[in-house]
């Protein structure tokens, strides 16, 4: 069956592309191979990476989500206003308990999001593209009104190491996404789930005719990826110590960017996990070489899009 390809025929070509950038990089760019810039280079792409685990599974399913960069900045200013609420100030939380409650209320709206997606592409046919195109411009409109035009801070001193801290001498957010990893290729590949989301996106009709829910997986894998973007909206929360409606702008190109990269085929049934955590690293590492050369930002976006280009054009070769 079409949608059972889960991987692509031969080699290693972008995992040969990345080892040969990074040689590069060793070369030209200051630092590059420290120690503390690899734990930056890791921290960075780690928040991005979390939604992009989401965004392959979607894409498999042949869907798309475009909200998650709103998503990311709605759910951090959530986390920020009801840490507030709940509070000594309004409910009389102890700090942690409300800080805990509104991170999970955070992620809870975030999987509400997502499901009303599903709903909508499943019970009145709205296709995912422009449900969530809506969502976008919703969720960053409510963030907006949520801290009325300005960063909001009601975050205790230790709130700063979920997207800050280390553990182990690894970034915390690393250790969150290497998780997530694990736990996304798991699911990919060794359940029954997985295996109908690379059914419905290959032949919905055929899934349809063998028995698979295709409402629930379409409205699973959306669910999944809103929930990993207002978890990544916390971290980012986190690490800046404030909910501002302003982070993560642009956010959902550079992860998709980032699947497709890796091989996973936007007319769905064709991805990997494993493809998608190396496109997330390979653009990491680009971004953390131009800075480290003092490039300019606008060189930079011209340099990111031809190698983008580049590296989806030799996947696609390889493919064939």
């Amino acid at each position: 069956m079409h949608g059972m390809r889960r991987f692509r025929p031969a080699g290693a070509v972008l995992e040969i592309i990345l080892l040969a950038l990074c040689a590069v990089l060793a070369g030209i760019a200051p630092n590059f191979l420290t120690t503390e810039n690899a734990l930056n280079v890791l921290r960075n792409v780690s928040m991005q990476g979390l939604i992009a685990l989401g965004m392959t599974m979607v894409i498999i399913a042949g869907e798309i989500d475009l909200s998650v960069g709103s998503m990311v900045a709605f759910a951090g200013c959530l986390t920020a206003w009801l840490t507030g609420a709940l509070g000594p100030g309004a409910l009389g939380l102890a700090p942690a308990w409300a800080v805990g409650a509104a991170i999970l209320l955070a992620i809870g709206a975030g999987c509400s999001a997502g499901l009303l997606a599903g709903l909508l592409r499943n019970r009145f046919g709205v296709p995912s593209f422009i449900s969530t195109l809506a969502l976008m411009t919703a969720l960053s409109g409510a963030a907006e009104l949520i801290t009325g035009g300005f960063p909001l801070t009601p975050f205790p001193a230790w709130y700063n190491f979920l997207g800050g801290g280390y553990l182990l001498g690894i970034p915390f957010p690393a250790l969150v996404f290497l998780a997530a990893f694990g736990g996304a290729h798991v699911l990919m590949n060794y359940t029954a789930f997985g295996r109908a989301v690379y059914a419905v996106g290959g032949n919905a009709e055929a899934a349809r005719l063998s028995a698979i829910n295709v409402a629930a997986v379409r409205s699973g894998v959306l669910a999944l990826t809103a929930a990993t973007a207002a978890l990544s909206g916390v971290l980012q929360s986190s690490e800046i110590m404030s909910g501002t409606a302003t982070t993560a702008k642009g956010w959902e190109l550079d992860v998709i960017a980032a699947v497709i990269i890796g091989g996973t085929s936007f007319t769905g049934g064709v991805g990997r996990v494993w493809g998608t955590m190396v496109g997330i690293v390979f653009l990491g590492v680009i971004m953390n070489g131009m800075t480290l050369m003092n490039v300019s930002e606008y060189w930079q976006h011209v340099v990111r899009g031809a190698l983008i280009l580049l590296a989806v054009l030799i996947n696609r070769l390889e493919s064939r």
